[in-house]
């Protein structure tokens, strides 16, 4: 069955809307900067680099809403919202319409600002709103009570693979017929002192140094030496291509196959040569009725870590090939978490809409362990048909996708 997208939206480091976002990308910039977070707690963190989500939510919200949602909701309903739009605001039945949106962590921006308050208030001043605002499924529900869509409101929490599973899953609900429309993605705002500790003390953080933060997050090159944390959201409207066509709705690309595998090996490292990496691929290639010959364009996961991008890059080798050209956007973006997978889903279904590969940022010399063409310095124009996104997580959680031309 052909799944089209018909809407995207996103909210990341360049503002609110997938042209910024895009364009940014294009032209070679950065979102990654120096926090300037105030406060005791933030003054313990080592590491303070970021790409925090450039939105003003009481700007993009109603003040009153704002402060009813935790920030990761905020940045998902402003997404949401650019996505059902660019789709047209579909006239479908409430009951054939569904939400499905991943997060790696949820609310805890939420949860922590309310830990504090309890320790040097007391019980009497935390927020009844607390527990509404840090579940995991708040962002899925908020959404599905703006639009409305009573098929069901679901939730990914597959670490950093969240937002493609969330992707795969609304396109299984098509598929079965439980529903003929699906707004899906994945949200995260996890730019927090407890979090930035814990990476930084697991030596998954990239170290600053003395080094301009722009340069510090470096997939697949050899100087490579951890992430940057990042936030943001990304949002797609899902439709059956008859729904789609019967509205005469364009869309801006299909959904043609998914593939989701897990390692079953470790809790935080993947398991050594991407052997579940590749599988999930090859799933999602083979469900789209192609072979790795047929794939144009790689948006790869590379996080910049040593051992994963070498391990990506294998796995990508093994199932597609060298011929596709291939980019790693969280050298720009950081890494959203789970708001990745359906960010760079976008970005995966913009590169097939141009015809143009954006570059890895700060990919001065490629590993010589990678033997893949990845694109660096400037963007790459070519005839692109099919395009493969991949999100992989902690836990082993494999996510891949494959979208082809309108």
């Amino acid at each position: 069955m052909d799944i089209s997208v018909t809407g995207y939206g996103a909210v990341s480091p360049f503002g609110h809307g997938v042209r910024p976002l895009w364009d940014a990308l294009i032209a070679g910039q950065s979102g990654v900067r120096q926090l300037d977070r105030q406060g005791a707690l933030w003054e313990q963190v080592p590491i303070r680099v970021g790409a925090p989500a450039a939105l003003d939510a009481d700007g993009a919200l109603s003040r009153v809403r704002a402060n009813r949602l935790d920030r990761s909701q905020q940045l998902a309903l402003v997404a949401a919202a650019e996505a059902w739009s660019d789709a047209g605001s579909p006239d479908v039945d409430s009951d054939r319409l569904a939400v499905v949106v991943g997060t790696g962590i949820g609310g805890i921006e939420t949860l922590l600002d309310a830990h504090d308050v309890l320790g040097a208030s007391g019980a009497r001043r935390v927020s009844p709103r607390t527990v509404p605002m840090l579940m995991a499924n708040a962002a899925a529900a908020q959404i599905s009570i703006e639009y409305g869509a009573r098929a069901g409101a679901y939730t990914t929490v597959s670490a950093c693979a969240s937002g493609a599973e969330a992707i795969a899953v609304a396109a299984r609900l098509i598929v079965t017929g439980e529903a003929d429309v699906v707004i899906a993605g994945g949200t995260e705002a996890a730019v927090t002192p407890v979090t930035m500790a814990s990476f930084a003390q697991s030596q998954a953080l990239a170290k600053a140094g003395g080094n301009d933060p722009e340069t510090l997050s470096r997939p697949f090159d050899v100087d490579r030496r951890g992430f940057v944390l990042g936030e943001g959201a990304g949002l797609v409207v899902l439709e059956r291509a008859e729904h789609t066509a019967a509205r005469r709705q364009r869309s801006h690309g299909t959904l043609a196959g998914w593939g989701i595998t897990s390692d079953a090996h470790h809790i935080t490292a993947p398991l050594e040569g991407g052997g579940e990496q590749e599988r999930a691929m090859t799933a999602a290639i083979r469900m789209a009725g192609l072979t790795g010959t047929d794939v144009d364009h790689v948006n790869a996961h590379a996080t910049g870590t040593l051992v994963g991008d070498i391990g990506e890059a294998a796995a990508v080798s093994r199932a597609v090939g060298r011929h596709a050209l291939v980019t790693a956007p969280k050298g720009a973006i950081g890494h959203m978490f789970g708001a990745a997978g359906a960010v760079e889903a976008i970005l995966t279904l913009r590169a097939l809409e141009t015809g143009t590969v954006p570059p890895t940022r700060n990919l001065e010399q490629l590993d010589p362990a990678v033997d893949l063409d990845v694109v660096a310095g400037a963007a790459r124009r070519a005839p692109l048909r099919a395009a493969l996104n991949n999100s992989f997580g902690f836990g082993g959680q494999n996510a891949s996708l494959v979208f082809t031309t309108a």
